[in-house]
């Protein structure tokens, strides 16, 4: 049995699975300001990558910046697929999804300390707020729907257990930090293949395609915002005027190429299995951290270009073209199966990254970056009419 929710809000409803292939589905008001809510959590993160960057700790700043997305990812999908098939936008589901968003709010306020000095307790408990919220909502689930009973407390079960273990970890020794990270993340990604064993959740493909998507948007609009800041700061400044508008015009066609290249898939078409589904969902840890990190890249390069950052014009412009073709490399493989055109076609997109990576040592990287993403495109159309 399945239902689909009033626009008017009910105090109750019995949480049944929805249909997989319910008709004009679409992502509701309460999940585009989940959403929103998760820019402030977005912008920290990619803020403080930013300044690891330009202050000379690449290194470090990346494996912050790698762990702390993670959590920020991996919060936003599973109340993304769980919503897909359990939405009842009755009053405790919305009252839950408050919850949630203050777990997020939390994340974002500890998430510029957790990158840059390594203390994760704050964005610990934001995490957890929201990992507890979902083991109530997965709770309700397994109580009105029968069927899917088992695979609802598989969830419960498990995100509560590794719980535990995310508010043990800051306890342990920091040698033991790293090792206790990777468990519980494993463990956290082993969750949905095991529940989803026992009986598979009603999540839909067009929903679940629309919800990514809406995410990738955020994503590339905090790149465009955290460069729009960065070149102001230059402009107001008067320091190298012709270097960063020529930066500033190659985000702005890199992350339009981006954007034209991810919405050019047909996502539901490739979501049509379970097991495609999963490498789809946690695939986009990728997408996203790349897009976010474009943004941070571009503000990086106009503080080289201003001379306020301590690496090489090679090293800032790695920084930069890194992301950008791991975004457009993992696009391509997350839809290669799906993809329609000619062979030669199919291979554009991997040799659009190589030549992406070859332009970190030449001048003028985000420019030429721009370009070559943007004859891609071209290039995509071009094959297309053909």
């Amino acid at each position: 049995m399945s239902q689909s929710p009033h626009l008017s809000s009910t105090w109750y409803r019995p949480m049944l699975a929805r249909h997989a292939g319910e008709d004009h589905r679409t992502a509701s008001s309460l999940e585009l300001f989940f959403d929103l809510c998760f820019v402030a959590a977005v912008a920290q993160a990619s803020l403080a990558f930013e300044h690891e960057i330009a202050a000379g700790r690449f290194l470090h700043g990346l494996f912050g910046y790698a762990l702390v997305f993670f959590a920020i990812w991996w919060a936003w999908m599973n109340f993304t697929w769980f919503a897909s098939a359990y939405d009842t936008d009755d009053v405790p589901y919305r009252l839950l999804t408050l919850v949630q968003i203050t777990g997020v709010l939390v994340m974002a306020a500890g998430a510029t300390e957790a990158l840059e000095h390594g203390d994760f307790t704050v964005i610990t408990w934001g995490y957890v707020i929201m990992r507890l919220a979902m083991v109530t909502q997965w709770l309700r689930a397994a109580y009105t729907d029968r069927q899917r009973r088992r695979s609802a407390l598989r969830y419960a079960l498990g995100i509560l257990v590794l719980q535990v273990g995310w508010l043990v970890r800051p306890l342990l020794p920091h040698d033991g930090g790293i090792v206790s990270f990777a468990v519980l993340a494993v463990g956290e990604l082993a969750v949905p293949v095991w529940a989803e064993r026992a009986v598979g959740t009603t999540w839909h493909p067009q929903h679940i395609a629309e919800r990514y998507g809406l995410f990738t948007l955020i994503v590339l609009g905090e790149s465009v915002m955290a460069a729009g800041l960065a070149v102001r700061t230059a402009l107001d400044t008067h320091q190298e005027t012709g270097s960063v508008l020529t930066i500033a015009l190659g985000g702005i066609l890199t992350v339009f190429a981006l954007w034209w290249l991810y919405f050019a898939q047909d996502a539901p078409r490739r979501l049509r299995t379970q097991s495609t589904a999963m490498l789809w969902g946690y695939g986009h840890y990728v997408v996203f951290a790349s897009a976010a990190a474009v943004g941070a890249a571009l503000a990086v390069n106009v503080a080289r270009a201003t001379g306020h950052a301590a690496l090489t014009d090679v090293q800032a412009a790695a920084t930069y073209t890194v992301p950008v073709a791991l975004f457009i490399t993992c696009v391509w493989l997350l839809h290669r199966r799906a993809a329609q055109g000619s062979g030669k076609a199919s291979i554009l997109s991997p040799v659009t990254a190589l030549a992406v990576l070859a332009t970190t040592f030449t001048p003028f990287t985000v420019l030429c970056t721009g370009v070559i993403v943007s004859l891609m495109i071209g290039a995509h159309l071009f094959a297309a009419r053909h």
